[in-house]
């Protein structure tokens, strides 16, 4: 996995603090493999909550984890409470280590 111990703990207690919530949070994507050369983070954060405004919590997920890490590539997908299962959340989780 192509994270510091730093790194992950500030996107698990980022995402534990804007989410209000415990929550579980997915690294996938070429960060998974050592031997990969992607630069892009790609997260799946899945919560039980439900929020009333799912894109305003994303975008103030993503901002916050833009300035918890740096200005780099992330993609974080968020599945709350209301979001339809979808295939890509199954694939994230099956390729994906959790943090």
């Amino acid at each position: 996995m192509r994270l510091t111990p730093a790194q992950e703990q500030l996107i698990k207690s980022t995402v534990d603090r804007v989410l209000g919530t415990e929550s579980r949070v997915w690294l996938f994507g070429s960060r998974v493999n050592d031997d990969l050369r992607g630069d892009d983070i790609d997260l799946l954060v899945e919560t039980e909550a439900a929020f009333p405004n799912r894109a305003k919590i994303l975008y103030r997920l993503y901002g916050a984890l833009i300035f918890a890490l740096g200005e780099r590539k992330l993609d974080v997908l968020l599945k709350d409470a209301r979001t339809r299962d979808a295939p890509i959340f199954g694939i994230a989780k099956r390729t994906g280590v959790s943090l």
